[in-house]
């Protein structure tokens, strides 16, 4: 299977490719538009600032290209929320994927929200043979609503959607390479759609 991982400068590649790499896949990782489109499995993973990322999404034409795909597409963290209408965090206008906008914590609960959290209510088969209010690790100070796109939740000062699905798009808010078994069983499931 051709799995590529995409490089724009703000994505936690390595610790996706491991994952990777212990379910038995060789991810590509890659930034040329031309490899990214021939990919069975295409993960977008993303770490730091929102106006950054989508900045050096622009810069490289990524932006454009990305709502093109027809594969089955996987946002991890920032990449979920890159793949939102839009996010406070710099006031980003993002790639209009999901109809939701991302949202800050507020200053009711500590921020960042690191650590482990429940999902719960899940759906789809990106969370086949998974049980309920399993448990996932995040690091994150902005959350997507929930909307008609949800297919996990997760709470913390708010219920949000922990993972979205459209279409051949999927976004997780959490991290699966850092998530345990659990987390490694979520992504053998999308490597396996």
């Amino acid at each position: 299977m051709n799995i590529v991982l995409i490089d724009y400068g703000a994505g936690n590649t390595k610790s996706v490719q491991f994952a990777c790499n212990r379910l038995g896949y060789d991810p590509i990782v890659s930034s040329r538009a031309e490899i990214i489109k021939a990919a069975d499995k295409v993960i977008f993973p993303g770490v730091g600032h929102a106006s950054n990322a989508m900045s050096r999404l622009q810069t490289s034409g990524l932006d454009l290209l990305i709502p093109t795909l027809k594969q089955p597409v996987l946002g991890i963290c920032l990449g979920m929320q890159l793949l939102c209408n839009a996010t406070e965090e710099g006031a980003t206008k993002g790639l209009g994927i999901f109809d939701v906008q991302v949202k800050r914590f507020s200053d009711e609960v500590k921020v960042p929200q690191m650590g482990w959290n429940k999902i719960s209510n899940l759906k789809t088969n990106l969370f086949m043979g998974l049980r309920n209010n399993a448990y996932m690790y995040l690091v994150h100070s902005y959350y997507a609503e929930l909307c008609d796109d949800t297919i996990a939740q997760t709470h913390y000062g708010v219920t949000y959607s922990s993972a979205l699905k459209k279409n051949n798009f999927y976004g997780v808010q959490f991290h699966p390479e850092k998530s345990s078994l659990e987390g490694e069983h979520v992504l053998r499931n999308f490597l396996n759609l």
